[in-house]
């Protein structure tokens, strides 16, 4: 029995094919998510695609000892939840909670992950917590190539438990995705927004995370600036809850239900995102992103140096970006086309555990 814990929305769209996969392969899987107050995008994104989990524990919030106290209970409850079943191996985008519940009870851990530092260099200073309490304990780690070995490496891994694969993480769930322009003019005119308009997609930085420091004002005061500037559509994708965010923005339409929300992004016409994900999404689709983030990981280097994705570090870098690319698409083909996606060959690598 493969045992997935998906704890991040990201985990749920990268993990989806795969699990089909193991399934028609023969492999019994069942899968653990968490929920909690304020962060229920995870729960939301499984009922969305089909995939039946359990939920177990609660996220933590943004105080440190409120994300410890939330971490203890539930890996307390995980370990009860599967001592009883007939786990074979944990797989996961590095889940802190199943790594040291499946550690602790002798299950080989198969750790996905694309950012062990916050840094596009090798500084580890910038390692992030999740990748020091979870890499050292894999039985094998996966990386995307743009991810020097020597990072792994320097998690106390040898070279033999280290597995690269040659693709961006959303192409994954992007390759086999077709954009729906019926979809997406539905949506728009939901919230009643006026079709002839271009489109202006936003998504916050994970301020609540534990390797973000704090929450920068740059996105919101920008956007402020940029109401004044543009005659367009702004729609922002809650990355908590979505009522703070509309009080804070009121000129913004905050969705308020999951939706398959790659329909919008592939035909909007400038996406403002402090995360990696739908960024790197955006970018997929030749969408001008500008990234808002706190710092610069390998992916991004990568996006920006293929000039997909453009870094904004202050209000007026934020607000001259926006006007300059928004509408003017990039050739995102040239990058994406050249990556090698082998999921039956990283199934395999998973079953071979």
């Amino acid at each position: 029995m493969v045992w997935f814990d998906l704890v991040t929305p990201k985990s749920v769209m990268f993990f989806k094919n795969i699990i089909k996969m193991l399934e028609i392969k023969g492999q019994e899987v069942f899968v653990t998510a968490r929920d909690g107050a304020g962060y229920s995008e995870i729960v939301e994104l499984l009922r969305l695609h089909d995939i039946a989990f359990h939920t177990i524990g609660e996220f933590g919030g943004a105080m440190l000892e409120d994300k410890l106290k939330a971490s203890i209970d539930r890996q307390f409850a995980l370990m009860e939840f599967i001592k009883d079943k007939n786990v074979e191996k944990l797989v996961c985008l590095c889940s802190v909670d199943a790594n040291r519940v499946a550690f602790g009870l002798g299950i080989p851990i198969c750790n996905f992950y694309d950012i062990p530092l916050s840094d596009c260099g090798s500084d580890f200073k910038k390692a992030l917590p999740q990748a020091r309490l979870t890499l050292p304990l894999s039985t094998k780690a996966f990386r995307p190539y743009m991810v020097p070995s020597e990072i792994f490496e320097r998690f106390s891994l040898e070279k033999e438990q280290i597995v690269q694969y040659d693709f961006l993480d959303p192409l994954i769930w992007l390759a086999d995705f077709e954009p729906d322009r019926k979809y997406f003019e539905k949506m728009l005119l939901k919230y009643g927004l006026d079709l002839s308009k271009p489109l202006v997609i936003i998504r916050e930085e994970e301020y609540k995370a534990s390797y973000v420091m704090k929450k920068f004002p740059i996105l919101y005061d920008g956007l402020k600036v940029l109401n004044e500037k543009l005659d367009a559509n702004f729609i922002a994708i809650p990355r908590y809850e979505p009522e703070p965010l509309q009080e804070l923005l009121p000129f913004v339409t905050v969705l308020q239900e999951k939706i398959i929300v790659q329909h919008l992004l592939a035909y909007a016409d400038l996406f403002i995102g402090g995360g990696g994900t739908l960024n790197s999404e955006a970018c997929y689709f030749g969408i001008p992103t500008i990234s808002t983030r706190s710092f610069i990981s390998h992916y991004d280097k990568l996006l920006i140096d293929e000039g997909l994705m453009k870094k904004a570090d202050t209000l007026e870098e934020l607000v001259e970006l926006s006007i300059e690319n928004i509408g003017k698409n990039t050739d995102a083909e040239r990058l994406f086309a050249q990556m090698n996606l082998n999921l039956s060959s990283l199934v395999d690598e998973i079953i071979k555990v």
